[in-house]
């Protein structure tokens, strides 16, 4: 089964804002935080750009693995919250193609692939500079202890 609610900007803001307000890939209320802001994208998926700071390397001159793995991840449950749904991490993919250099943005995109509730399947890719370098699966999973914020 696909997902059949059309994404929107709106309820991605109110949900991000009631459920993830702490989230250290999206929220601009936390000061060390990576603060991609998600817009929705015609597709149903979601958008994001991160400029790549010296402070996030792991070797030097390249982003660190665990910040790709944070922005794919983030982008994916944005993208979840652009439909209306709220769900954890159940498994992380990511399949790092190619180096990402320091000092240069990357674009960071998710779309669902399918949705059965109470599992949600997803894509992630960061470009850079037009070269796909880094791309991920996720599943997610619903509980009883996320639900999805009044509108």
């Amino acid at each position: 089964m696909s997902a059949t609610t059309e994404p929107s900007q709106e309820l991605l803001s109110k949900t991000r804002q009631q459920a993830h307000r702490h989230c250290v890939v999206c929220s601009p209320q936390v000061p060390h935080g990576l603060g991609v802001q998600f817009e929705t994208t015609e597709d149903g998926g979601v958008e994001g750009t991160f400029f790549c700071q010296n402070r996030f390397s792991g070797y030097s001159g390249l982003l660190h693995g665990g910040v790709i793995s944070a922005l794919l991840d983030g982008a994916m449950t944005n993208c979840l919250f652009a439909h209306g749904t709220v769900a954890v991490t159940a498994e992380l993919t990511v399949r790092f193609r190619h180096p990402i250099t320091l000092d240069a943005p990357v674009t960071v995109s998710a779309k669902i692939v399918r949705s059965c509730h109470p599992l949600h399947v997803l894509e992630g890719r960061i470009v850079q500079a037009g070269q796909l370098k880094a791309k991920g699966t996720g599943k997610f999973m619903t509980s009883p202890d996320t639900s999805t914020p009044d509108i």
